[in-house]
Parts: structure tokens; sequence; C-alpha cells
């Protein structure tokens, strides 16, 4: 038997918290001292306790508690709700850290501002290219929103390639159009330039062949670093735009120049279709 300090130690709780459960009926004690009124713990009860805990990191009541234990469910179910208890934590843990560097990248774009460059911007004409590309879907135009679903459309369209003996002459050019899934979401294309031909009949390649149009005007800035931070680049090619009078025609196309090293190390040049006002 343990006192009910000792049983606290051993179950990592406060006694105050083992006082409440024997209060609320959930974990009585193995003995009470009829003198003293100490109350005993046997070691026995610690799987009562893991599973109290366990239930109430899961968002139960203590109530629920009750009523899940005393219906006795057993190790593997119960394993069960907390992989998934643990499978939503670390969900909420990745938006959250997405959140953050969604706002550390908001803070530096205030804190440069007046002080970003824009000599670096150069107006050029794009030449119509062949892409071969898969498509998806984004809730925003935003990179914490496109990055989920860009980066698997390119680990998928790569294998394609290969398989279907189709040499890349080129890096990635992604390119964007309004989607169709509310007013805010974007059809992602992850593309890369081909010179592949035209498949003899429907259906030869598990992936698209595209012939991009030419650009006649496009306002260019390279990009240095992941694309979680291009949205101050973006915003550097917002301001040139429209102090050289010029409007957007669109999207800007993001044409990989190189993806040696880590993403911090990345080099893509941003593409603007533009006119003149």
């Amino acid at each position: 038997m343990f006192t009910i300090g000792a049983f606290a130690t051993h179950g990592s709780v406060s006694v105050r918290m083992l006082r409440h459960y024997d209060a609320v009926g959930l974990l009585r004690p193995a003995r009470v001292d009829a003198v003293s009124g100490y109350r005993y713990y046997a070691a026995e009860q610690l799987a009562r306790l893991n599973r109290i805990i366990a239930l109430k990191e899961l968002g139960f009541t203590l109530e629920q508690v009750r009523a899940i234990l005393d219906e006795q469910v057993d190790v593997g179910e119960l394993r069960g709700m907390l992989r998934l208890r643990e499978a939503e934590l670390e969900a909420a843990m990745a938006q959250d850290a997405a959140r953050l560097a969604q706002v550390g990248e908001r803070l530096r774009m205030i804190e440069s501002e007046g002080r970003m460059s824009s000599e670096d911007v150069v107006v050029k004409r794009l030449p119509a290219v062949r892409v071969a590309e898969l498509s998806g879907t984004a809730d925003r135009a935003e990179p914490e929103s496109i990055g989920p679903v860009i980066g698997p459309l390119y680990g998928e369209l790569f294998p394609r390639l290969e398989r279907a003996e189709v040499t890349p002459a080129g890096l990635g050019l992604a390119y964007y159009e309004d989607g169709s899934q509310g007013e805010d979401s974007v059809l992602v294309h992850a593309a890369v330039q081909v010179g592949a031909e035209a498949p003899p009949h429907a259906g030869a390649y598990d992936f698209q062949l595209v012939d991009l149009p030419e650009v006649p005007v496009a306002a260019t800035l390279v990009h240095r670093g992941p694309m979680e931070g291009v949205m101050a680049s973006l915003q550097v090619l917002a301001r040139w735009i429209e102090a050289n009078g010029y409007r957007s025609l669109g999207y800007p196309r993001e044409l990989q120049i190189s993806c040696e090293g880590g993403p911090e190390h990345w080099v893509t040049e941003l593409q603007e279709p533009v006119a003149r006002v």
C-alpha cells in the first residue's frame, strides 16, 4: 500500500487531484484508515489512474471517463483513441508552426518596407514552352496553402516522366490559375519543361502535356531562398509594376533556376505577365 503522497508521486499527479477523483467516485482509495482518515492506494490502481489521465487528455469529461472505464474499454481500443488524439495534436502543432512562420514572414516584410530594392526587376518576353504537368487545387494563393499541394505533385510528376521515358528539358515551372472551389481557391500546375512530342493517342501519358503560349511582356525578379518566403519578393514586384506604369495580367509563374542544396539555396525567377496601363 502507498500513502496518497507516495501514490501521487508514482502516478505523476497531485494529491489534490487524487482527492478530487475520490470525491467524484472515479478512483477510490484501496483502503481508508478508520481512525486517521488517511487514504492508501494499491500499485495495481496505477493502471486505472493512467487510463483516467489518458482519457482526460483526449478531451473527455470526468463523467465520460467514468462511463468509459465502467464499460471496461480494453487496451487496444484505448491505444487507438490515444493514437488518434496524438495525430490530432501533431496536426494542430504543424498548423501553429505554419502560422508562426507566416507571422514571422509578415513581420520581416513590414520591417523591410522602403528598404527592399526593385533595381533587379527585368522586363522581358517569355517564349512559348511545352511542359509536362500535374495539377491540384489550393485553398488560397498563399505559400502555406500552395506548398502542401505543389510538393506532392512534383514528387509524383518526375517518377511518371521517368516511366514514360520523357526527359525534362529544364527545371520546374509552376504556374497558377483561378480555381473553381471557392473564390479564394487556386489551380496549381506543377510543371516542367519538356521536348516531348504529343502522344500518339489519348491516355498515352499519365500526366498532361501543355503548350504554354508566349508572354509578350513579363516583369521578372529573382527570388532566393525557400518559397515560404516568396511574399516579400512578390510585393517588391507589385510595387515595381505599379510605379513603372504597368498592370498585372495574372499570377506570376515560378521558374526554378537552381535547386542545389537545401531550400535556403534555391533560386527561382518570378515571371509576372504585364501590360502598359
